[in-house]
C-alpha cells in the first residue's frame, strides 16, 4: 500500500514547468513536507524543491536550471480539473509572499494557462527574492497573497518543514551540474 501511495504522490509531482510537457521525474528525496527532485526532457534538465504537503490540488516550489542556478523561479501549481483550451498569460495581479513574521516581499504574480494542462500556474516576480529563499530556508510557515482583483485576495499558506534541506540538495546538484568534467 505504502508503494502505492509513493507512486501516486510521486505521479503528481512528475508536472510539466509552466508547459504542458511532461518531465521525467528522477532522483526524488522526501525532506519532510518537500522534495527535492530531477526533471529531464532530452538534454534539458531542471532541479525542483516541491512542498506538495499543504494542499491536494496546489503546490509551491522553487526551480533551478543548469546556467542559471543563482536565478531560481518560484511557481505555484493549481490543479483545475479539466484541460486548458489555450496557453497564455490570464492575468497580472499584485502579489506579496511573507516567511512567518519576517519581511513582506510584494510583487507581481502572473496567471499561466498551458494548452492541454489540467492546471495554471503562478510564477512569482519579487524585488527581493533571495532575501525571500533566504527566509524560506529558517521559517516555519509560508504565506501568499494574490490581489485577483481589488477587493479579491487570495490566500495560501504553505508548511516550511524541510525546505532548507529541499533547497541546499537542488542548489548542489545545480551547482554541481555547472562544474566541467575535469576527467
Amino acid at each position: 500500500m505504502a508503494l502505492v501511495v509513493f507512486a501516486l504522490l510521486s505521479a503528481l509531482l512528475a508536472i510539466p514547468l509552466a508547459n504542458a510537457t511532461t518531465f521525467n521525474t528522477t532522483d526524488i528525496q522526501r525532506h519532510e513536507h518537500w522534495q527535492s527532485m530531477t526533471l529531464t526532457l532530452g538534454e534539458e534538465t531542471h532541479w525542483r524543491a516541491v512542498e506538495a504537503h499543504s494542499y491536494s490540488d496546489s503546490h509551491f516550489s522553487v526551480n533551478l536550471t543548469p546556467g542559471a542556478c543563482d536565478l531560481p523561479w518560484l511557481e505555484m501549481r493549481v490543479d483545475l480539473g479539466e484541460h486548458q483550451p489555450d496557453s497564455e498569460v490570464v492575468n497580472r495581479v499584485p502579489a506579496d509572499l511573507r516567511v512567518d513574521h519576517e519581511t513582506i516581499h510584494n510583487g507581481e504574480a502572473e496567471f499561466i494557462t498551458q494548452r492541454g494542462d489540467s492546471g495554471f500556474y503562478v510564477q512569482f516576480h519579487l524585488p527581493e527574492q533571495p532575501l525571500s529563499i533566504e527566509e524560506m530556508r529558517h521559517g516555519e510557515t509560508l504565506r501568499l497573497r494574490l490581489m485577483r482583483s481589488e477587493d479579491d485576495p487570495w490566500f495560501m499558506v504553505f508548511s516550511l518543514a524541510g525546505a532548507d534541506e529541499a533547497l541546499a540538495r537542488i542548489e548542489r546538484q545545480c551547482q554541481a551540474a555547472e562544474v566541467p568534467d575535469s576527467r
